[in-house]
């Protein structure tokens, strides 16, 4: 059984990349007071871990990329201040545009990319069919690809933040859920769990597909909910170019990367239902499958490695919560990334971390991604979601 202590400045609730960030960078500005609760049996072993790892500029919103712009570049340098590898990996993202809504779409996307210092590359037809001539593209009207999209290591990333922030003084506990939130005077007294209570002044619900269950605890609805995506692997496939880019055909929210000798890939389905589902779905698997080889005819040669579910923890307009929540003092949140989390993880936990001591966040102004943002109706539209 854990031995949790009695009392805690913050308790951070989740152990993915969002929790490990927020505890790290807190314990980095010297809050040495805080606890991260992780329910599994092992740190980011959540949606984190079950993520394709991808890291991107390619978004069509200013702050989904300036979001990158900062959070990529502390990847980079994630192993010189952590001490873990985190594998890097820079393939570029590929995306493929079949339609001509999403090609109108997309050219507003890159001019909005180049205006923030992101060289996002257009591509004819005819350029993508060149480039990747494994793909089956006869139907594709144009492409984008940006050289300096990649690829990371969810785990090692957790690990490491978990690592640096132990050194720290962070006190991180695995198989503790939290069951309850007290709260007393409109504001934060402490977190139950199974294994005793934590009197605290602050909580962050870093809890991604669970954040709106843990937001029910303090009596607060938040608008993230769960939805299952799923992803194969494949056996070695002779003749895949080491170059292989992260290949995206858009419209079918469709995608392959390399994984060691093989490939990954998956494909989201739009009429997956909300909840809590884990298990893979065979019928969904064997649509995809079919798909995915109509669109990269070499899948023919490969065998199945494995194949998994996780969940994403999905907002109505496809954007995080990161910030204070009004209603009750000291609950603040870091959730609801709708399926690029891992990669703004960095960032994410840096830009709360300033939030809770200092009152706002100054590396970057993150104002419309407030929680407020839903009952004053500033939703703001991720179009770039796979």
């Amino acid at each position: 059984m854990p031995d949790l202590p009695q009392r805690a400045s913050v308790v951070v609730i989740g152990g993915g990349v969002m929790g490990a960030s927020v505890a790290y960078h807190l314990a980095l500005r010297g809050e040495r007071d805080v606890v991260l609760l992780e329910m599994q049996p092992f740190f980011g072993q959540g949606a984190t871990g079950k993520c394709a790892g991808g890291i991107r500029y390619q978004f069509s919103t200013a702050i989904n990329v300036r979001l990158s712009l900062l959070s990529l570049p502390m990847l980079q340098r994630f192993e010189e201040e952590t001490g873990q590898a985190i594998d890097l990996r820079w393939p570029g993202y590929l995306f493929l545009l079949t339609t001509e809504e999403d090609v109108a779409k997309f050219r507003n996307n890159v001019a909005m990319q180049h205006s923030l210092g992101v060289q996002t590359e257009w591509l004819s037809g005819d350029e993508v069919r060149r480039r990747v001539p494994l793909l089956r593209a006869d139907d594709v009207l144009a492409g984008t690809f940006n050289p300096d999209d990649g690829l990371a290591d969810p785990n090692g990333v957790v690990a490491g933040y978990i690592r640096a922030g132990q050194r720290l003084g962070v006190r991180a506990f695995t198989d503790t859920p939290v069951t309850g939130i007290a709260v007393e005077g409109g504001r934060i007294a402490g977190v139950e769990t199974p294994h005793g209570r934590i009197a605290c002044d602050v909580v962050v619900n870093a809890a991604g597909p669970w954040a709106g269950a843990v937001g029910e605890l303090a009596g607060v609805a938040l608008p993230i909910v769960p939805v299952r995506r799923q992803i194969v692997t494949t056996t070695p496939i002779p003749g895949l170019p080491a170059d292989f880019p992260f290949v995206i055909d858009f419209a079918q929210s469709l995608y392959f990367h390399r994984e060691g000798e093989g490939l990954l890939t998956g494909m989201s389905n739009p009429d997956e239902p909300v909840g809590f589902d884990e298990s893979v779905d065979p019928d969904w698997e064997l649509v995809h499958l079919e798909k995915a080889i109509e669109r990269l005819p070499i899948l023919e040669r490969a065998g199945l490695q494995s194949h998994w579910a996780g969940l994403y923890e999905v907002t109505p307009d496809a954007h995080p919560i990161i910030g204070a929540v009004p209603e009750v003092e000291g609950l603040y949140v870091v959730a609801g990334f709708s399926g690029h989390g891992f990669m703004h993880g960095p960032i994410a936990g840096l830009l709360l971390t300033e939030i809770i001591l200092d009152g706002e966040a100054t590396t970057l102004d993150i104002s419309e991604l407030a929680y407020s943002r839903f009952a004053e109706g500033r939703l703001v539209e991720e179009y770039n979601v796979v």
